[in-house]
């Protein structure tokens, strides 16, 4: 078995990642290095793992080092070792993501979310999705909660776990349309999940609440093209670097009336919670 790994710039991770996903669709590992570099792998033969020009073409000249390693037969065991169980907290209300071979904390007052890791990117590890999920945990549970870019669920999870009533997730990539609706099914929760392509033009489904877990060119898409009734009463931006925070807040304030009521910031990364102004 052979372990391929990039290293990229902290600033380019995100770019690198959304490129690498095309590549490995069935999941990456992420390692922060002590250098401050991020590190991406991927498992597998020798014929099964991308090519190096592929890899390149992926980074877009973002490239800092590509490894290869052999790895022991218990690398799957390993793996999982770098999967933990994430709490978050906020506003007295609290929950828990955990990897289907954590156990559940017995007698621990938080809504309990399993997502397998090697389904789609987004464990809630990561701190734009802790930040998403800081963010929910203050907000009252109300009707309708859309997730564009859902990922493997995490957010759209969450939000039926903690009182969403009608859940739609969305994702332009089919595997995580299909990582959402299993990690859903696991956590015995209902919701809808489905294909949308943010690039088409088309305004974006509404709802009261709209999570946006995106890169900073799909945000301003999504600002671009807006929302089919409902217009969305709030919206939780994250994907971005700190200093991309200012032109999303603005442009969804000036385009759509949702005005900034909170920003949460971890690291490098913030995430930005908007709601419809008086």
């Amino acid at each position: 078995m052979i372990r391929l790994a990039l290293r990229v710039a902290e600033a380019d991770a995100e770019l690198v990642l959304a490129e690498l996903l095309e590549l490995a669709p069935s999941g990456v590992e992420e390692r922060r290095l002590e250098d401050g570099a991020i590190e991406y792998a991927v498992y597998g033969a020798a014929g099964e793992l991308p090519s190096l020009p592929a890899l390149q073409a992926a980074a877009g000249g973002r490239l800092v080092e590509i490894t290869t390693t052999d790895v022991a037969d218990d690398w799957d065991q390993q793996w999982k070792a770098f999967h933990k169980p994430v709490r978050i907290e906020n506003g007295g209300r609290a929950l828990r993501v955990r990897p289907p071979w954590e156990a559940r904390v017995a007698g621990q007052d938080e809504a309990d979310l399993v997502i397998d890791p090697g389904q789609a990117f987004g464990t809630g590890a990561h701190a734009t999705t802790r930040l998403c999920l800081e963010l929910l945990l203050a907000l009252d549970p109300a009707d309708s909660c859309v997730d564009i870019g859902c990922g493997s669920g995490v957010l759209a999870i969450a939000a039926t776990k903690l009182g969403w009533l009608d859940v739609l997730a969305l994702d332009y990539e089919a595997e995580s349309v299909e990582a959402t609706l299993t990690n859903a099914a696991a956590n015995e929760v209902t919701l809808r999940a489905q294909h949308f392509d943010l690039r088409s033009g088309n305004a974006a489904p509404g709802a009261e609440l709209v999570l946006a877990n995106l890169l900073l060119p799909l945000l301003v898409e999504l600002s671009a093209v807006g929302f089919a009734a409902p217009e969305p009463q709030t919206v939780i931006a994250s994907g971005l670097l700190v200093e991309q925070a200012d032109e999303v807040s603005e442009s969804f304030a000036a385009k759509h009336g949702l005005v900034e009521a909170d920003r949460r910031i971890s690291g490098e990364w913030a995430a930005l919670l908007l709601v419809r102004g008086s």
